[in-house]
């Protein structure tokens, strides 16, 4: 991973040093290109101007015999040499062009060295600049890359933190942290569960082998025979219950393979008669105010999420309670008398096997897996389950909000 951390740093590097090269080199032919286009001109008026015509005057004149014989006489009448005022203007204009023309060459080959050599140093600093801004920039992506490779089930709780002024890479690493902060949960939710798993199945197996090898010891009476035999149908019930609602809750996790529309409401008032008998057991009044509410669902995840709400509501009751099931565009919500209960743990009993009280393996209890089944199904059916104590009567409000699209919608 380090070697690939490198290669994209020399390979930015290589980006950032041609490209400030190239700009360098653009820039030094643009400035040769300008100064020497008007080079020429400017040292030629500062010439005229710093030494005047009268001055160049001065100057040693050519010989006039050799400049009368370079000009032949003419056939017609023989003209005189010219003198120096006649040919004091030449002289000027070539002594100008020869001293411009010099002062140019010797201007522009200095200027060419000295800007090659600016812009040899210039690439070294350029290349030396490019890797430690690549170097900069792809901090972030080591320090994600080296928290990435030590991680483990025992260290989820580190976090990367990087502090920086907002930008692309910092998004990225606090998206990672988030990241980790969720694996982390859910690992410590997995491990909870295993953990509750194990300790709710044990029970049962081992009530199982102490009925088998105690109560059927020696030559047990028919009578006893049988109550022993009771008492391992109800334990195999419990644990049949324990991994159906173990099954349920895996295949709610997995999410949902195709939606259909479910009317949400009749699900309610069948979940309502469904529980009418223990109910009435219990001497809980259960009623159903059922508005139109349709989802896009799966039907017995659904039907799953009602019942649950609807036995929760019951089986966590008092005599003479009530249960009160609100079916409506914003989702369901049911209501229920009961126990005071802390709102510091209403959180803890939406996780598996968690219950408000110590399990008395009375009949109808529960495996301690109903909120948690129905937060699992309403995270497949992208919709949020809240809880809160009731400020009186005691018991618990549980709403279940779906959200529009794939969520729920009203009508029948």
């Amino acid at each position: 991973m380090k070697r690939v951390v490198t290669g994209e740093r020399a390979r930015l590097t290589a980006l950032y040093g041609g490209l400030l090269l190239l700009a360098g080199a653009l820039l030094t032919g643009v400035v040769y290109f300008l100064v020497k286009e008007g080079l020429y001109s400017s040292i030629s008026l500062a010439v005229t101007g710093t030494v005047p015509a009268r001055r160049l005057g001065e100057l040693p004149s050519p010989d006039p015999s050799a400049y009368a014989s370079a000009v032949p006489a003419s056939p017609v009448t023989a003209s005189p040499a010219p003198s120096a005022a006649t040919t004091l203007p030449s002289e000027v204009l070539a002594i100008t062009r020869s001293v411009s023309g010099a002062a140019e060459s010797a201007a522009l080959e200095r200027l060419l060295t000295v800007s090659l050599i600016v812009l040899l140093v210039y690439a070294v600093l350029s290349v030396l600049l490019a890797w430690w801004m690549a170097g900069r920039v792809l901090r972030p992506v080591a320090v994600i890359t080296e928290t990435a490779r030590r991680l483990s089930g025992e260290n989820l709780h580190e976090r990367i933190a990087l502090d920086g002024p907002p930008g692309e890479l910092k998004r990225l690493a606090d998206t990672f942290d988030g990241m980790l902060g969720r694996m982390e949960g859910l690992v410590s939710a997995q491990q909870r569960f295993a953990a509750n798993a194990a300790h709710e199945l044990r029970t049962p197996v081992a009530v199982q082998r102490a009925a088998a090898e105690i109560g059927l010891a020696g030559d047990p009476s028919p009578e006893r025979v049988a109550r022993i035999r009771t008492k391992l149908i109800e334990v195999a019930d419990d644990s049949e219950r324990i991994i159906e609602g173990l099954l349920l809750l895996a295949a709610s996790d997995q999410g949902l393979r195709e939606r259909r529309p479910v009317a949400v409401h009749e699900v309610a008032r069948r979940a309502a008669e469904a529980m009418g008998t223990e109910a009435a057991e219990r001497r809980v009044t259960v009623s159903v105010r059922a508005r139109p509410l349709t989802v896009d669902g799966d039907a017995v995840l659904l039907d799953r999420l009602v019942h649950n709400l609807v036995a929760n509501g019951v089986r966590h009751n008092v005599p003479g309670g009530r249960v009160e099931v609100r079916t409506g565009p914003g989702g369901i919500e049911v209501t229920n008398t009961g126990p005071d209960v802390p709102a510091e743990t209403v959180p803890l009993l939406f996780e598996p096997f968690r219950r408000l009280t110590e399990r008395t393996h009375s009949p109808g209890e529960g495996a301690g897996l109903g909120l948690s089944i129905v937060a699992s199904i309403a995270r497949a059916h992208d919709a949020r389950t809240e809880a809160h104590p009731n400020p009186e009567g005691g018991g618990l409000t549980v709403r279940v909000r779906f959200g529009g699209g794939k969520g729920g919608r009203g009508g029948g």
